[in-house]
């Protein structure tokens, strides 16, 4: 059977090539062939798109709540079946899959919170004073709209919460834009099923087939193809700082340049504080390994270095970490290319001059299983060897010993931009570093005290994002209800009449959202 691109609803023929899953567990293909978009498919999926945004962008958030919601119901009913293909598509547990579907679900229920109470468009409103000297003042209204038809990379570590319907397909729907899904081709089953749930929730809420497509390719011409079209307005994507420049290069060398919000690799440094270390020597070894070894290291927030400074327990403390580094699982990651990737770099570190391998099994030349490993290294070696900054996606963590606190801050002041930072510390180990945690705060998007950094929760304070390289740009958030203002831009309207002003910002406020009017939040 071959499965084709769905585009405004509709199965497409596209290029004629096909493709197959593979499961990584058995590296057998899996039953089903995708075809391959056509250039001729990148156009029709535009074109609807962007048809379908001239009514979609002035749904009302009401009508776009009620999508979100039958976008989740209809996912929640493929039940065992959408389940099944993600496992057989990843490697991954059930438990994880039940618990990933859980959070796409919340995503949109949030998302369809947020657009149906209405105030996150962020109305502005300065009245005109005509008699003000030496000028009068000109009525002045500003509020957040949608940017137009948008793409989205579906990511291999997440084929659900990150990619289909995941957080930025919902935030990017939330805020009145219609979407092309690339399908990541580690996934394309759970793809299928997942467009297929969003085609069945547009036509039950009577909204445009255009507002949603999803195109196919097991390459990157299908991909580049999307971001370079002249009527794409914004980019989404999760995965390597490679992918994500190459797609922030191809999008800049546009005749109209557009935002790409790729969110990228980042080592999530851990500093553990000397009273710390002392107090829990014997704990946080094993949260450590476990927060190391979550998901197999696939996650863009896993620690994957830890500062520490030399003191009397350091030994005990490494001993313990290589206990529980031992007693970890191999279980199999994502795909052959992830793999390949992972053992290389490993490798490449363990022999670094300078390395010290503290717990590390043997590598498998037939399976995709990934054995945890750590390893230590002096801090003037680390810094001598700047390939040892960068990340290595897996479960794969380097200590970094530091002999005083000066070389601790010397560290944070090298850091590149990271998603996250935590600090393990007492009170009184906190309170006396309170310059390296000013420090650290510069360079990442958030700051864990007193946990792991894997663990991201979808809320609204969150911020996943950070500077570059952890993201294209860290003023924006790819998790929680921020995420929608990456697909929308502020639009004044300076002495326009009620009657043509958006709802949210006419005289009277019909949607009784909070606005600031005058310098002053209200409702009134």
């Amino acid at each position: 059977m071959i499965t084709s691109n769905i585009i405004a609803g509709k199965s497409v023929k596209g290029s004629g090539q096909t493709f197959v899953g593979h499961n990584p567990s058995t590296l057998l293909p899996i039953d089903g062939d995708f075809e391959i978009a056509s250039q001729e498919n990148v156009e029709q999926a535009v074109s609807a798109a962007k048809e379908a945004f001239n009514t979609y962008k002035n749904t009302s958030g009401v009508k776009k709540a009620e999508l979100l919601r039958t976008i989740a119901a209809e996912i929640e009913a493929l039940g065992d079946q959408l389940i099944q293909r993600a496992m057989q598509e990843s490697g991954l547990p059930e438990g994880r899959f039940k618990g990933e579907r859980g959070r796409t679900i919340g995503q949109l229920k949030m998302f369809a919170d947020l657009v149906e109470e209405g105030s996150w468009v962020d109305a502005v409103i300065d009245t005109a004073i005509p008699d003000r000297k030496p000028l009068p003042r000109v009525d002045i209204r500003n509020m957040m709209q949608a940017l137009g038809p948008v793409v989205i990379f579906g990511a291999s570590n997440f084929p659900l919460a990150f990619s289909t319907a995941g957080g930025d397909t919902a935030s990017a729907l939330a805020a009145g834009c219609p979407v092309i899904v690339k399908a990541h081709p580690s996934h394309p089953g759970t793809n299928a099923l997942v467009s297929e749930a969003i085609a069945t929730a547009l036509e039950k809420c009577g909204l445009p087939a255009g507002v949603y497509s999803t195109l196919y390719d097991n390459g990157h011409t299908i991909g580049g193809a999307l971001v370079q079209h002249p009527d794409i307005t914004a980019v989404g994507f999760t995965g390597s700082e490679a992918g994500g420049k190459a797609l922030m290069d191809l999008a800049a060398k546009r005749e109209n340049p557009i935002p790409v919000y790729a969110e990228m690799g980042s080592t999530n440094p851990v500093f553990i504080l000397p009273e710390k270390l002392n107090a829990e020597v014997d704990k946080l070894p094993a949260q450590i390994a476990f927060s190391v070894n979550m998901g197999v290291g696939q996650f863009c927030t896993n620690p994957g270095l830890l500062f520490v400074q030399e003191n009397e327990n350091l030994e005990q403390f490494t001993s313990n970490l290589e206990k529980e580094f031992s007693g970890l699982g191999s279980f199999t990651m994502l795909n052959d290319g992830i793999y390949k990737n992972y053992v290389s770099k490993r490798e490449n570190a363990l022999q670094t001059e300078g390395v010290t391998t503290v717990q590390a099994s043997g590598t498998s030349t037939n399976t995709l299983k990934a054995p945890p490993a750590i390893a230590k290294i002096s801090y003037q070696q680390f810094m001598e060897n700047t390939n040892l900054h960068e990340e290595i996606f897996g479960p794969f963590t380097l200590m970094v010993v530091c002999q005083n606190k000066t070389e601790m801050l010397n560290l944070a002041h090298t850091l590149k931009g990271q998603l996250t930072s935590t600090f393990m510390g007492t009170d009184s180990d906190l309170e006396s570093n309170t310059d390296l945690i000013d420090v650290v705060s510069q360079k990442v998007g958030r700051i864990v005290f007193n946990g792991v950094p894997t663990g991201v929760e979808v809320g609204h304070a969150m911020h996943h994002g950070g500077p570059f390289p952890a993201s294209s740009n860290g003023r924006y958030t790819s998790v929680g209800t921020g995420a929608i203002k990456r697909f929308a831009r502020p639009i004044a309207w300076q002495n326009c009449p009620n009657t043509l002003l958006p709802d949210a910002l006419k005289e009277g406020n019909p949607l009784n959202i909070w606005r600031k009017v005058n310098g002053e939040l209200t409702r009134s």
